[in-house]
């Protein structure tokens, strides 16, 4: 693995390169994707790049293929979290205030377990969802102390950009990027899994369904264990019907 830094006017970018470029067979590089993307590809200088992104990665991936569509042979967006794209986008955006509003209030902890609570619901915000008591954080394993901090990007406000964005439908659909729309077996009629299953239809195609969750990438680092070989094979598998 290689570490490089890419500076450009607006920030300077880290990333990290594993294996060879070009790669050794011949396919397009997978990038996986962080925040921004677009200046690396350009750096690495090997594009267009196959990508595969999650959740608010998954919405800048989508952001990028709109802007930038030679930069992207195939994109699989995992669990784009696009609130209007649902029929109760309304809700669903009073639902996240909720979240915004238990971590301003309360902390980290409320914030969180909100978060877990809100993204974990199946089916639209109901009456029932918004008369539900507030979490304990406890329950989660996590602290009911308030430390002050206000920072967090996920829990503040400043993830509010990711969440609202309206993808463009018609520029997406007429890319030459080959766009995926993945789910997670297990999220079907969560959150994320609703905004999955919503966006792949207004761009004409059914959700591909992935092994396991949201985080059904990721090990037990988190506490949260996924599917990583599993997601990992039927990643690649996918990625091997746009050659």
């Amino acid at each position: 693995m290689e570490t490089h830094k890419l500076v450009t006017t607006e920030a300077d970018i880290v990333y990290d390169i594993h294996g060879p470029l070009p790669t050794a067979d011949g396919r397009p590089p997978l990038f996986m994707i962080g925040q921004p993307v677009h200046a690396v590809i350009g750096a690495l200088a090997v594009g267009p790049v196959d990508m595969f992104a999650s959740s608010g990665g998954a919405v800048t991936a989508l952001a990028l293929v709109a802007a930038y569509p030679n930069d992207v042979t195939t994109l699989v967006a995992h669990e784009p979290p696009v609130i209007p794209v649902l029929p109760d986008a309304e809700a669903a955006e009073r639902a996240l205030a909720g979240v915004r509003d238990a971590y301003q209030a309360r902390g980290s902890g409320a914030g969180m377990a909100t978060f877990i609570a809100m993204t974990s619901w199946r089916g639209e915000f109901s009456d029932e969802y918004f008369a539900s008591p507030a979490p304990d954080p406890a329950q989660f394993g996590m602290s009911t102390e308030d430390d002050g901090s206000r920072d967090d990007p996920l829990l503040s406000d400043r993830s509010s950009s990711v969440s609202s964005y309206r993808p463009d439908v018609k520029t997406l659909a007429a890319a030459p990027t080959r766009i995926v729309i993945a789910v997670g077996e297990e999220s079907m009629g969560t959150f994320t899994g609703r905004t999955a299953v919503a966006l792949a239809e207004l761009l004409g195609q059914q959700a591909t369904v992935f092994p396991s969750h949201h985080g059904g990438f990721m090990g037990g680092e988190f506490g949260y264990p996924g599917q990583p070989e599993a997601f990992a094979r039927k990643l690649r598998d996918v990625l091997d019907e746009g050659v």
